[in-house]
């Protein structure tokens, strides 16, 4: 522990934020790094606890408390703090494939176990994860390293998002021969297309990519497997296929005028904003547009978030974000208590990018859509919104938001952008390798394994276990490599 007093002497600092309404103007990431001596103080907070919850990754309540990767948080805090960056980045890099990912869209469950936050502010790890794998980059650590000998097996994976990459990165630095199959013109699943530009600049994306096909990895594009390209040329040609391709099913609102043109799953909406982006800086007009529209979000999560600033930035009239739960409460509550994840009303970049634009929340909470109104040329004009109160269902005993009679309002609505989640795998992916579904829609296995019923296919990822976190993903994606490994050399030496 390189500074026991750390903790007492230094306050918690995260990188600055630029103003909400100049970050609008654009689509780039916009925070500013911490300096070197700024990131050693951070560093230097961390109190090396006896039983480190920051990295435990254990299922409290629900949900996760402390890094699912169980990356080794104190290890390389304390190696920042002394300045050995080297070794941090070799600690960072023996649990974490995509550190540059996750120190970028993760929600840090991590800094919410983190010690320090249980009477304090916790460590901020997520700043110290980005310093490092940057500094990586910039002394030429995270460049490639191929294997220095090869296996000749031969490995299918068939997805290129988080889960698909990290099996990838895995099983070829143990020697294999894999190739990624990915249905879009650009590799990076829902990190490409699903996450916007301004919380994952698509050229960290890209700059990966551009190392791992040094290390022999090999990409093609453009591959839907199931339609355009076969499942049994792939079966023939490869000892083994890892299926990676997310929970692509998103989850619809059924609701009188659904028809009406001007409704969009959220996913649609946001790729195209970034393919347009990265296209033609958005000169195409290729894109879902929000200018000058009254938008609707619905949804509370970080997708619907995401609509909100995307929206903004396009220039949209008014938005509004609909959440069919009552709102969180603004500390923990008594039954929600640490290192469990805390369930606490969060305002994001694109809900303080609405305040500064239009001088309010533009959250609604126990509210959902009753009926969307068109004109009579069948576009959306209107909505009615509905508000909802909990009530326990006799049945189940389960708490459920059931409608509120005469609490009707209609609002205007030019574009409606549906972000309520998704609903497993794609069926005809899981047809197209008759690998079996369970009651979630997701890809079938045994519990703790990622086989399927069929012999050498795999699964891993949203697609295995429905939709998650980034974190998750790349966990899943490294297990599954372990396994798909173990088939195929009968041992594993995978970490």
């Amino acid at each position: 522990m390189g500074k026991p007093t750390g903790f007492l002497e230094y306050d918690r600092i995260t990188s600055e934020a630029e103003a909400p309404l100049e970050r609008i103007k654009n689509f780039n990431e916009f925070h500013t790094p911490l300096s070197e001596e700024q990131q050693k103080k951070q560093g230097a907070r961390c109190m090396e606890c006896g039983v480190p919850f920051c990295q435990s990754g254990m299922v409290l309540n629900g949900m996760v408390s402390g890094c699912p990767l169980n990356n080794l948080v104190p290890e390389w805090n304390d190696l920042v703090y002394i300045g050995n960056w080297s070794q941090a980045f070799n600690r960072l890099k023996k649990t974490n494939s995509f550190p540059e990912f996750t120190s970028r869209v993760c929600p840090a469950p991590c800094e919410a176990a983190c010690t320090c936050g249980l009477y304090g502010d916790p460590v901020s790890i997520k700043e110290n994860e980005r310093a490092i794998i940057e500094k990586a980059y910039e002394t030429g650590k995270a460049g490639p390293r191929p294997p220095k000998l090869r296996t000749d097996k031969k490995i299918a994976i068939i997805g290129s998002g988080p889960s698909g990459l990290a099996a990838a990165d895995q099983l070829n630095k143990r020697g294999h021969n894999v190739t990624v199959f990915e249905r879009e013109d650009r590799v990076g699943g829902l990190l490409m297309y699903g996450i916007p530009n301004m919380k994952l600049e698509k050229h960290v994306i890209d700059r990966k990519i551009e190392v791992m096909k040094a290390e022999g990895v090999t990409f093609v594009t453009g591959a839907d497997v199931g339609n355009t390209v076969k499942a049994n040329k792939l079966k023939k040609e490869f000892d083994s296929i890892i299926l990676a391709c997310g929970a692509s099913n998103p989850r619809d609102i059924q609701a009188p005028g659904r028809d009406a043109e001007g409704i969009y799953f959220a996913v649609d909406f946001l790729k195209s904003t970034t393919k347009s982006l990265l296209n033609s800086n958005l000169e195409d007009d290729s894109y879902i547009s929000a200018k000058d529209k009254h938008v609707i979000v619905i949804g509370g999560g970080d997708t619907g978030n995401d609509c909100v600033g995307t929206s903004i930035r396009h220039g949209c009239a008014s938005v509004t974000q609909l959440e069919m739960m009552p709102k969180l409460p603004d500390k923990r509550a008594e039954n929600n208590s640490w290192p469990e994840w805390p369930r606490i009303c969060k305002t994001d970049y694109g809900q303080e990018e609405a305040c500064a634009v239009f001088g309010h929340d533009p959250r609604i909470y126990q509210t959902t859509i009753k009926e969307f109104v068109k004109d009579e040329t069948g576009k959306l004009c209107k909505a009615i919104l509905i508000s909802l109160q909990p009530q326990k269902d006799e049945a189940t005993g389960r708490t459920i938001m059931v409608a509120v009679e005469g609490s009707e309002q209609e609002v205007p609505a030019d574009l409606v952008l549906i972000a309520a989640g998704f609903l497993g795998a794609q069926s005809y992916v899981a047809d197209a390798f008759d690998v079996e579904l369970n009651a979630r829609s997701n890809v079938a296995t045994e519990a703790g394994s990622y086989a399927t019923n069929k012999e050498k296919i795999f699964v891993t990822g949203d697609m295995h276990r429905g939709q998650s976190l980034v974190v998750w993903a790349i966990r899943e994606g490294r297990e599954a490599a372990k396994e798909a490994d173990r088939y195929l050399m009968r041992y594993t030496n995978l970490a």
